[in-house]
């Protein structure tokens, strides 16, 4: 699986950033670490197509995908409010609309990442549920 590690800039001031206002749309997500067990917290565009919430990871393989597939539950905040969910990795095959969606939300700031990255298997997707 491929993976875009994002640049020092992005890692260290943009998710800062993103994390403590919610800028672009984002949305802090926190998972817990697949080897530490510690919460771990991302800045994310979650995306609703019919119904129902996604994630979409822009950059493939990253570590909230890794840390979410070994324990699939994730907190979602936005403006001090949290929700919990219990995340299921969407199949390949059905993930072309929600990709969409995502893209048209995000807009052109998600564009390189699908240049380098087209194909729809080098960005997992996960559907939320709660309860």
């Amino acid at each position: 699986m491929a993976y875009l590690k994002p640049p020092l800039l992005v890692r260290e001031v943009f998710n800062r950033i993103a994390l403590a206002t919610g800028i672009s749309g984002t949305e802090k997500i926190t998972v817990t670490g697949r080897r530490s067990h510690e919460p771990r917290s991302v800045p994310v565009v979650p995306v609703d197509v019919d119904g129902v919430r996604y994630l979409v990871s822009t950059r493939g393989e990253s570590e909230w995908v890794r840390n979410l597939r070994a324990s699939p539950e994730v907190d979602v905040s936005r403006r001090g409010h949290t929700v919990h969910y219990n995340a299921a990795e969407v199949p390949i095959a059905d993930r072309d609309p929600i990709i969409a969606a995502y893209r048209a939300k995000a807009g052109r700031t998600v564009q390189g990442y699908w240049e380098k990255l087209p194909e729809p298997v080098d960005h997992p997707v996960f559907a939320l549920t709660t309860g």
